[in-house]
């Protein structure tokens, strides 16, 4: 029995580590958790999420690229960090769950009545509030400061005719707020002047409030998980190019890590054969959409031809230039880019409910084989 039970554990244990190469779920689970508190603006959040992958890719052995891991930039940013608290008709709200408040307002507290200026806004002239009833409660970062307080409120905890508004928010606009990217590399064996990137952002939305955060399991943790283990794997497999890793701060708040990178390079941008940038990568079931596809349609087919060929995933979507995250500005400058995002899965997005416990992760190891491959041919065809 007991040469049966090690056996059977074996056999789980390998099951195991084929769906979770190099621990991603523990990955993003560590990066979604509240000690990183969303990787955002307050509690030193995003500045504890590049701490630990700079960790990571130190342990995985791989080198800083210009004496050190991190570039550093500066924006503006409006953050709450303290209070954040709301009624309706004296029921108490409950934030993120109840209510959110537009990233760009300013903190406040006041009560007054509600005059409503068309079916779904209400309005405080008085104390300058408004609020705007919603069926879904998707948050987000401004590096602005308006001169109003706006709430976005569930239908199903306001009611559809609210009459009294109670807020007590606390807010702090930060004049420059500091972010770093992290990048390294596994220098080419053949050609270390020729560069394949891979990019994905590490931040997300940070807390609203002292007690409600947005864990961004999904966005973007997973794309961080997913090239901590690509740097694993290419650390142990050096190809002929040059493998760059870049973790971008700040895309939530505009592309602004991406953007600063592209204007103040690390290396130069005419030695990028490539650049893959990952974002959302947890899921699969619907396979993945491909953004500059049809910009770069060799390239294109040789992604397709890989998958065809080993059936990694279902579908692969073209779709074309889009400025919808971090590979944007690098295409602004005529490097060659996609931008791979997975489709299908939980929906959680820009929300509380964006957790690792849900993450499937379904199309992983499917995705990494892919990268790899593709990697490969990026280097063998010019």
């Amino acid at each position: 029995m007991k040469s049966l039970a090690c056996i059977v554990f074996i056999l789980l244990t390998g099951l195991c580590r084929a769906q979770d190469p190099d621990g991603v779920k523990h990955t993003v689970a560590e990066l979604s958790s509240a000690a990183m508190w969303g990787r955002g603006y307050t509690k030193g959040g995003m500045a504890r999420a590049a701490d630990y992958i700079t960790e990571m890719l130190k342990r995985h052995g791989l080198q800083a690229v210009d004496s050190t891991y991190r570039q550093t930039c500066t924006f503006p940013v409006n953050t709450f960090p303290g209070k954040m608290e709301m009624s309706v008709d004296g029921r108490r709200l409950v934030p993120g769950r109840d209510f959110i408040v537009h990233p760009a307002s300013r903190g406040l507290t006041a009560s007054g009545k509600l005059v409503q200026t068309d079916s779904l806004t209400f309005i405080n002239p008085e104390n300058r509030i408004a609020l705007v009833l919603k069926d879904k409660l998707t948050w987000s970062v401004s590096q602005e400061l308006a001169d109003y307080t706006a709430l976005e409120v569930k239908k199903s905890a306001a009611g559809l005719d609210p009459k009294e508004v109670s807020v007590d928010i606390e807010n702090m606009f930060i004049p420059e707020f500091k972010a770093d990217n992290i990048s390294a590399l596994v220098k080419g064996t053949r050609r270390p002047d020729s560069l394949i990137v891979l990019t994905a952002h590490y931040d997300h939305l940070g807390g609203m409030g002292s007690d409600t955060f947005f864990p961004g399991a999904n966005d973007n943790a997973s794309g961080v998980a997913f090239l901590l283990s690509l740097a694993g794997y290419y650390a142990k497999h050096p190809q002929p190019y040059t493998i760059m890793f870049i973790f971008f701060a700040a895309e939530e708040a505009g592309l602004v890590g991406s953007k600063y990178f592209t204007e103040h390079p690390l290396v130069p941008l005419e030695h990028i054969r490539f650049l893959v940038n990952v974002d959302m990568v947890g899921t699969g079931e619907a396979g993945i959409t491909v953004v500059n596809a049809t910009l770069h349609p060799r390239e294109f087919g040789w992604l397709t031809a890989h998958n065809e060929r080993k059936r990694y995933l279902s579908k692969i979507n073209a779709r074309g230039e889009a400025a919808n995250s971090d590979h944007y500005f690098f295409t602004q400058k005529n490097v060659p880019a996609f931008f791979i995002y997975t489709q299908g899965g939980p929906s959680a997005y820009h929300d509380i409910n964006d957790v690792a416990a849900k993450l499937p992760l379904t199309e992983y190891s499917d995705l990494f084989r892919l990268f790899r491959d593709f990697t490969k041919a990026l280097m063998e065809i010019r």
